[in-house]
């Protein structure tokens, strides 16, 4: 069992447009609705490739109920909060292949919220194999957050995989996480770094153990505490389709071989950058191409000094 930890989920409006004109009136059908943040969609992805999962988050409000509702057939575990569940679009042009995202900040948490969505992973963990926790933090979530998750783990002797940004991503690598699944933009922004090669040793340094980077349409990067150089694995041509969720279906591909007891970099990141790039070819975050074998198979791996 995999269990994975949504602190800020969302209900997530996937809309089809023939074309975006900034500033113009658009006519479009109604939109992809599911249950979403990044936890959740590691959940979705897990569940939809029969292993064994369950996720936990916080639900609020009306939205809160339809974040229930639309959990499905994954194992859940709602904490009940006073803030109303946010809300996320995306917005895929289909005339050229871009997609607009834009994200509700999630409101802030009281402290018993927190510590209850705590108890409730800790009550969660024994038998688990992987612990994963993903996503943005709603306003005023405490800092130790993401160790606090780092520290659960270890406690029940399983891995914890963070996909998180800024001070969570950081917090996380000096809190000795076991896999870190930052993109370019996060990696960047959260180190200070310029080069993407020297953002991943910070945070090896720090404390993290491994440290995968989706690095766009030049595929992921992969980088290991006490080894030498860096693992490239990519694509021969990019893909072309929505790129919402692929990160967490990448951390989804990551967790499953975690799960099985494969510790090896290079399955590690081979099977993150395909559920990664099998979930570009699906209209909705959650879920990827039955195809994704066959992406595995193509991906080109290189080791970089």
């Amino acid at each position: 069992m995999i269990v994975t930890v949504t602190p800020n989920p969302a209900i997530d409006l996937t809309y089809q447009v023939a074309g975006i004109v900034p500033g113009g009136s658009h006519r479009v059908r109604p939109p992809l609705l599911r249950a979403g943040g990044k936890g959740i969609n590691v959940a979705r992805v897990l569940h939809g490739q029969g292993v064994p999962v369950r996720a936990v988050a916080t639900a609020g409000g009306d939205t809160g109920t339809e974040l229930a509702a639309g959990l499905g057939g994954i194992e859940h575990r709602l904490v009940p909060v006073g803030a109303a569940t946010r809300r996320t679009i995306a917005l895929v042009d289909q005339t050229d292949g871009e997609t607009s995202i834009f994200n509700e900040f999630g409101a802030s948490l009281l402290p018993a919220e927190w510590q209850a969505l705590a108890a409730a992973v800790a009550d969660e963990l024994p038998g688990a194999a992987v612990l994963v926790g993903s996503g943005s933090l709603p306003e005023g979530a405490p800092a130790d957050f993401y160790p606090g998750l780092v520290a659960l783990a270890r406690h029940a002797g399983i891995p914890a995989v963070v996909d998180a940004s800024g001070g969570g991503l950081l917090s996380a690598a000096s809190a000795g996480a076991d896999l870190l699944k930052p993109n370019r933009a996060e990696l960047l922004e959260a180190t200070g770094e310029r080069d993407l090669a020297a953002g991943a040793r910070m945070l090896l340094r720090l404390g993290a153990h491994r440290v995968l980077v989706s690095n766009g349409a030049e595929g992921m990067l992969g980088f290991e505490s006490g080894r030498p150089g860096q693992l490239s694995a990519r694509l021969p041509q990019p893909l072309v389709g929505n790129p919402t969720g692929a990160g967490d279906a990448a951390v989804a591909g990551a967790a499953s071989v975690l799960a099985a007891g494969e510790l090896d970099l290079r399955v590690l990141l081979c099977r993150a950058a395909a559920w990664g790039s099998a979930a570009v070819l699906m209209p909705g975050a959650g879920e990827i191409s039955p195809d994704w074998q066959e992406l595995e198979s193509d991906l080109i791996v290189e080791e970089l000094s």
